[in-house]
């Protein structure tokens, strides 16, 4: 029977150095300042562990008992990890031949013209698919790209996944970024048809819009083993439990 551990995934990032910390705060694309990144861009960028992280991947729709047509890369972060993990799932295809599966892949910016399948797509995801991610934060550019998906006509979107949710709540108005919740509530409205209003976790954006969202690892997970493998000291321990007090679907606890 196919397994997926999130033990053996958490010990995967790790290991690989998928998390780490900074003594200095930097900022993320959802503008709010953090000790701590979670970037995969190491594991995209060697084969063997892709073929490893696939597996992964695989395992874990399996165990959620997802078969989907088409499995979608949300630009430009995770094309790599669907386009590689597509390419593994047709060939356990009793059907793989010419012309049973599409490799879709998504444009990094979008063209100002043409149909959606043009517009957002090099090679557009068909019947059921499912949406991979890398890393969710506050969920803005994975509902943007469900978003995209669902314009087209033959495609059902049966789960949105993320390799790695932070675990924080979407814009919160009158906190964040003033841009970033007028760009949020927008792809929200897109999305559902209904306003923004009040700030969620991510999860719960998605299920606004009759969605399921699912991710690998939750910072909740892995953060605090990460922390104490990592020794990063206190003052970044207690300055990232601030961000979760602030920012986090909950509060964490990494000094004990």
């Amino acid at each position: 029977m196919i397994h997926f551990s999130q033990k053996e995934f958490i010990r995967f990032i790790i290991n690989n150095n998928v998390v780490g910390f900074k003594e200095e705060p930097f900022t993320l694309k959802s503008k709010r300042k953090s000790h701590w990144y979670v970037n995969w861009r190491t594991v995209s960028n060697d084969p063997f562990l892709m073929d490893q992280l696939t597996d992964f991947v695989l395992d874990y729709l399996r165990n959620n008992n997802l078969v989907p047509d088409t499995i979608y890369g949300v630009p430009e972060g995770a094309t790599k990890l669907g386009l590689f993990t597509q390419d593994k799932w047709a060939k356990l295809d009793g059907n793989y031949s010419k012309g049973s599966h599409i490799l879709s892949m998504g444009r990094g910016k979008p063209k100002d013209h043409g149909d959606s399948k043009d517009k957002y797509f090099i090679g557009e995801p068909k019947g059921k698919t499912v949406i991979l991610e890398d890393v969710t934060t506050t969920g803005g550019s994975s509902l943007e790209n469900t978003a995209n998906v669902l314009e087209l006509s033959d495609v059902e979107v049966i789960a949105v996944i993320g390799l790695t949710n932070r675990d924080e709540l979407t814009p919160i108005p009158g906190k964040d970024n003033e841009e970033v919740v007028k760009r949020f509530a927008k792809i929200f409205k897109r999305i559902t048809g209904k306003d923004y209003n009040n700030p969620m976790s991510v999860g719960e954006a998605f299920n606004q819009a009759d969605l399921n969202y699912l991710s690998l690892s939750s910072a909740f997970d892995f953060l605090p083993q990460a922390y104490a493998k990592l020794s990063p000291g206190e003052n970044i321990g207690r300055a990232i439990e601030k961000e979760f007090q602030q920012y986090g679907a909950k509060p964490i606890t990494l000094i004990r």
